[in-house]
């Protein structure tokens, strides 16, 4: 099946009481660059936590707008894409029947999901909502991120198509394994056992197992 998407790219700016950014983007049209490192013109300000060959692009799925749209009534007019910063935005696909490993045909490129998008504090400065970052990654409405296998140029009118599904993780599991369940090695194994995923989250994940401890989130989440 064929999933027409609408492409967007920012630029980093500052945030009042908060680190720069880059989350607020802007629809595209016609031809660019697809590289390993993303689409030409996308910037992101904490390479450390955003960006790079695992976390080339941000998809989120626009039906989950209207979700927050409820949630927070007296923000809606804030809740329509690109506003989690995403680069993709589709509907048809969500956590739920998008896998970890999956790899779709966009044009002449290939991109693979690599894992569930982890809600950082920024989100909190960006919709003047003081737990949306915690209120998303609870929700399991999250979006995900792909790795660029095979980039090129790309056109915004070529829809994504998927052409080979390899773990039978979803992103809505894998999310729900990482931050919904108490310690639990044999779902552990289960992640990490996902062909393609990142390797920030195969660490991590590794990590727990060797610890028998899972990781504070309260600063991604929080900013302290």
């Amino acid at each position: 099946m064929q999933h027409p998407v609408n492409v967007f790219t920012g630029k980093i700016r500052d945030y009042s009481g908060s680190r720069p950014s880059a989350i607020a983007k802007l629809q595209v049209e016609g031809e660019l660059m697809l590289t390993e490192r993303g689409l030409a013109g996308d910037e992101q300000a904490e390479t450390s936590y955003h960006g790079g060959t695992d976390r080339a692009l941000c998809h989120y799925p626009r039906e989950h707008y209207a979700h927050w749209k409820t949630m927070f009534p007296e923000q809606a007019a804030l809740f329509f894409a690109p506003a989690f910063g995403e680069n993709l935005s589709t509907e048809g696909l969500t956590e739920r029947n998008v896998f970890i490993g999956d790899i779709f045909h966009w044009g002449n490129a290939l991109i693979q999901v690599t894992q569930p998008r982890s809600p950082c504090f920024k989100l909190n400065f960006h919709f003047s909502i003081s737990d949306m970052s915690s209120q998303m990654q609870a929700s399991g409405r999250v979006g995900w991120l792909y790795r660029v296998i095979t980039g090129g140029k790309v056109n915004v009118d070529a829809p994504l198509e998927l052409v080979s599904r390899n773990s039978d993780v979803s992103v809505l599991d894998a999310a729900a394994i990482a931050w919904h369940m108490p310690f639990d090695d044999e779902q552990y194994r289960r992640l990490v056992s996902a062909a393609g995923l990142s390797a920030s989250w195969t660490r991590t994940i590794q990590n727990r197992r060797s610890s028998g401890k899972i990781e504070d989130n309260s600063r991604r989440l929080q900013g302290k």
